[in-house]
């Protein structure tokens, strides 16, 4: 396990770095909100800007090819709410692309209601 991990998790205490600290108290995202389907990729090849936390860097890092937020959050180990707060940061900084997923091809509810029917059913 690495140093950064253990920050993350003890085996017998728990979480040691609760959100609130790496979020410095924020709980909601400055800005517009980030769909779980929503693709980040990072302007720059490598996280130099300065004033960046660790988790910041992680975040960048996973960010270099374009990713959807639920995979970030799932590859940086992270909470999705904290990993929001912290990709509006690196958005306001113009570290970050993020790309909401097109709501204009949705298909119609109950199309998807007659799917979910369709595979209840086999």
């Amino acid at each position: 396990m690495s140093k950064d991990d253990e920050r993350w998790l003890d085996q017998d205490a728990g979480p040691l770095l609760r959100p609130y600290t790496i979020t410095r108290g924020r709980t909601r995202v400055t800005g517009e909100q980030f769909d779980l389907l929503a693709t980040v990729v990072a302007t720059l090849s490598t996280p130099t800007a300065p004033g960046l936390s660790p988790e910041h860097t992680r975040i960048l890092m996973a960010a270099r090819r374009p990713i959807s937020v639920a995979d970030l959050a799932s590859q940086v180990d992270m909470p999705l709410t904290v990993v929001r707060i912290l990709l509006a940061d690196l958005r306001d900084q113009g570290l970050v692309r993020v790309r909401q997923p097109d709501q204009g091809h949705m298909p119609e509810p109950s199309l998807l209601r007659e799917v979910i029917a369709g595979l209840k059913a086999l």
